[in-house]
């Protein structure tokens, strides 16, 4: 969620169920960003339109992603789904290219190519605006008064002051301070292309389905391991990792020490979890009040399944 806009990144099998399960709802969810077409992450899209056909949840639809995913995910919603059938409300399948997505005059969202296993991939950034702060000093010493004032000057304008002087916002203001940046990414074979994409990211949120003792199978279906996901962290000057995607092979205490050995800021993410990413701030895991999750000596291993 970006201050009144709220996206969905991929949209496995039972998104809605754990959507229902964490209380957050589906008020104003309708932008769907896909990073690629991949089954394991579209094929809750049929789930969430079957629930929206039920309640009527939103106005309309936005599914993002690239020409194959939208194929995939036409096919899904239109041919197993709908058959035939006109939808709830207006949905658009929006074909992604690299660059600005949304911009309003708080943040922009980016989306960039990354390599995956013959898909057409994208992962995203979410960055707020640079912003010059208000030096209350300066106004304080120029005679500036509390109020509307104060407001013109933040916005650019200049004013004039009771006794005729004008004060320009330069005299008030400093200089830009970047605003806080999250870097989403699915799945993902390689780093170094997309290492100038993620660099400085407040937060990095990537996958990370093997352990390097498996580097060669991950380097096989264009997956990362948990030390070459840290590496990318630590050589990109992020300030927080957030690993995802794990094989239910590996215990989840492994992937985050493995992580943790070359960036100690790491966290494995687990369904339920809320992290909050502000500027000049730590990033912060929100408590999810009155929801036990198994700790990670519990999580029992399981093969994986096959990507289709």
């Amino acid at each position: 969620m970006v201050r009144d806009h709220r996206f969905l990144i991929d949209c496995g099998e039972g998104t809605q169920r754990q959507i229902l399960k964490s209380g957050i709802g589906f008020k104003r969810l309708n932008r769907i960003l896909i990073t690629h077409g991949h089954l394991d992450h579209i094929l809750g899209l049929a789930g969430m339109l079957s629930t929206f056909m039920r309640w009527e949840a939103i106005d309309e639809m936005e599914i993002w992603g690239s020409r194959h995913a939208l194929n995939r995910v036409h096919d899904l919603l239109y041919g197993v789904v709908l058959m035939g059938r006109r939808p709830p409300m207006p949905i658009h399948l929006i074909d992604l290219e690299p660059g600005v997505l949304l911009e309003d005059d708080y943040f922009t969202l980016s989306a960039f190519r990354v390599t995956h296993r013959g898909a057409d991939a994208f992962g995203f950034a979410f960055e707020e605006k640079a912003r010059r702060p208000f030096l209350n000093d300066r106004a304080e010493a120029l005679g500036v008064p509390f109020g509307p004032e104060r407001r013109l000057l933040v916005a650019g304008q200049p004013i004039t002051l009771a006794d005729g002087t004008v004060v320009h916002p330069d005299q008030v203001l400093g200089p830009a301070v970047r605003g806080a940046r999250l870097v989403h990414v699915g799945d993902c074979g390689r780093t170094d292309d997309i290492q100038d994409f993620v660099a400085d990211a407040d937060c990095l949120v990537i996958e990370a389905t093997y352990l390097d003792v498996e580097a060669d199978m991950a380097r096989q279906f264009g997956h990362l391991t948990a030390a070459q996901a840290a590496r990318l962290a630590r050589d990109a000057g992020v300030r927080q990792l957030i690993l995802t995607h794990v094989s239910r092979r590996y215990r989840e205490r492994d992937i985050r020490e493995e992580a943790r050995a070359v960036f100690p800021d790491t966290e494995v993410a687990r369904d339920f979890d809320r992290f909050t990413v502000l500027k000049h701030q730590p990033v912060r895991k929100v408590p999810t009040p009155g929801r036990a999750l198994p700790q990670p000596e519990e999580v029992e291993e399981a093969e994986e399944t096959p990507e289709s």
